[in-house]
């Protein structure tokens, strides 16, 4: 994100509020692996990336909110009291989940206006919306001095996106986006919120993300499914989470279960040993074995959770058979969004180039690249 970019939306925010807003920066994030897992009480390795939303806030002088899209070019306003979710209010209840939960904490927060934007492109799967959230509480904390912590921030996020979106997402991304460090990922037990940073030194290689530009559709019906699938499973196990259970626990029940249930729970299973596995490999500096891991993740979300969809399996399938790629799987929710690759230096132009034609020749629309650095996590700017 570029510092014409900050300037920008302070700019816009002095043109129609004429004031000095404060400036907060809050990352979008990938997740090296780890799918489905948080929910589960289990495992993720996230990292805040250098793609992310800027907002600009100030108190106001009227009884209401003013709230403006800079991206979208679209203004809301709303009266902070008695807070409810908007029909079909997309990026809006975001915002009012925040208020909403502040609320339901006792905090009442005076009108305030806000201008945000960013270069998190939709339906990625780099949580555009937990980058939004937590710029928006990390900045009324500032700006009204409510004596929160970012744990507690976190939190707010979240149950915003569970009760004004209807996504009964894990911690993970919220979690992600707020506590980032440059260079490094986070090993964070979604249980627990315990976390630990871990340096990466990726050597000869680098990070590639590939957008597909495909988001199908029911993706939240979909996530919700296999929500409720983890959860059946962990209460025929008398477990408080998946992230309990083992294989062995799961063919103690098997005959309770469709093969289609078994599979995703198996999967959940899996998936939180992967993660384990990564965050040593990481610490051994065995880039190579990462790499493998996240080829083995991706078979998991195609076959046993059935998350993929043909042009994420198309990429990592073209992945697996070039040597300048030594890792790659679908990463986010599913059902479209990017893949993540681990690409040598030298070849990443080249590898950029022919996966690009490969895809437009197959699907005949174009899939998007996006160069990614791991960076901070929320932040106050200067101004």
């Amino acid at each position: 994100m570029t510092q014409t970019f900050i300037n920008n939306i302070s700019q816009t925010y002095k043109r129609l509020y004429s004031s000095d807003p404060i400036l907060v920066k809050s990352p979008g994030r990938i997740n090296i692996i780890g799918e489905h897992t948080d929910y589960n009480d289990g495992f993720v390795l996230p990292a805040a990336i250098n793609k992310g939303i800027v907002a600009a806030l100030g108190k106001s002088k009227n009884d209401y909110c003013s709230v403006f899209a800079s991206d979208l070019n679209e203004k809301f306003e709303f009266i902070p009291e008695n807070i409810e979710a908007v029909p079909n209010g997309n990026w809006r209840n975001y915002i009012l989940g925040i208020v909403g939960e502040l609320q339901k904490k006792g905090i009442n927060t005076p009108p305030f206006n806000l201008v945000f934007g960013g270069d998190i492109p939709n339906g990625a799967g780099l949580s555009s919306s937990a980058a939004l959230e937590n710029s928006v509480v990390f900045g009324l904390n500032e700006l009204f001095d409510l004596g929160l912590k970012k744990e507690d921030m976190i939190l707010i996020s979240q149950m915003a996106e569970h009760h004004y979106v209807g996504v009964r997402c894990g911690i993970m991304d919220q979690f992600s986006s707020m506590f980032g460090e440059k260079d490094h990922a986070i090993l964070l037990d979604c249980r627990t919120q315990k976390a630990k940073s871990i340096k990466i030194d990726f050597e000869d290689y680098e990070l590639l993300l590939i957008n597909t530009n495909v988001t199908h559709k029911l993706v939240d019906a979909e996530y919700n499914d296999r929500r409720n699938v983890c959860e059946k499973v962990a209460g025929l196990l008398n477990l408080k989470a998946l992230r309990d259970a083992t294989q062995e626990h799961l063919n103690v029940i098997k005959n309770q279960l469709s093969e289609d249930e078994f599979q995703k729970a198996l999967y959940v299973i899996q998936e939180n040993d992967r993660v384990l596995k990564a965050a040593k490999m990481i610490a051994e500096n065995n880039i190579e074995g990462l790499g493998e891991l996240l080829f083995e993740a991706h078979k998991g979300a195609q076959f046993q959770f059935k998350i993929s969809c043909e042009e994420l399996d198309f990429l990592v399938e073209k992945a697996k058979h070039n040597p300048s790629v030594i890792g790659a799987r679908m990463m986010g929710g599913g059902f479209g969004g990017c893949t993540i690759n681990i690409v040598k230096k030298d070849e990443l132009q080249n590898y950029a180039d022919t996966i690009s034609t490969a895809y437009k020749q197959q699907f005949k629309k174009d899939c998007s690249i996006y160069y990614i650095s791991l960076e901070e996590g929320t932040h106050l700017i200067n101004n």
